[in-house]
C-alpha cells in the first residue's frame, strides 16, 4: 500500500502560481496528478504513461509542469498563469505498471486549489 500526502493547495488570484507537492511512502513507476472540479468528472492533469512520457491535459499545456524528486520520493506540480477554470480538488495518484499499462490504484486525500478572477 503506497501512502500519498498532497500539500500546497490554496487560494490565488488569476495569473498567480502555486506548487503542489505529493510525498509518497515509496516510489512507483506510474505517478501523476488529477483534478476534479465541482460537478465534473475527474481528469488527468499531468500523468505518466506506460512509455514514460508525460501527458498534459490540453487546458494546462504550457502552464503546468510536473517534476519528481526520486530520492524522497516526492512528486510536484508547478502551476503558473492560473485561471479560474483551474479551480478544483487536485489529487496525486500512483501505481505499478501492470500488463503494459499504468494502474493508478493509490490516491492521496486531495488538496484544494481555488483561483479567483
Amino acid at each position: 500500500q503506497v501512502q500519498l500526502v498532497e500539500s500546497g493547495g490554496g487560494s490565488v488570484q488569476a495569473g498567480g502560481s502555486l506548487r503542489l507537492s505529493c510525498a509518497a511512502s515509496e516510489d512507483t513507476y506510474c505517478m501523476g496528478w488529477f483534478r476534479q472540479a465541482a460537478g465534473k468528472e475527474r481528469e488527468g492533469v499531468a500523468t505518466r504513461k506506460e512509455s514514460g512520457r508525460i501527458i498534459y491535459a490540453e487546458s494546462v499545456k504550457g502552464r503546468f509542469t510536473i517534476s519528481k524528486d526520486n530520492a524522497r520520493p516526492t512528486l510536484y506540480l508547478q502551476m503558473d498563469s492560473l485561471k479560474p477554470e483551474d479551480t478544483a480538488m487536485y489529487y496525486c495518484a500512483a501505481g505499478p505498471l501492470s500488463w503494459g499499462s499504468c494502474q493508478y490504484k493509490y490516491w492521496g486525500q486531495g488538496t484544494q486549489v481555488t483561483v479567483s478572477s
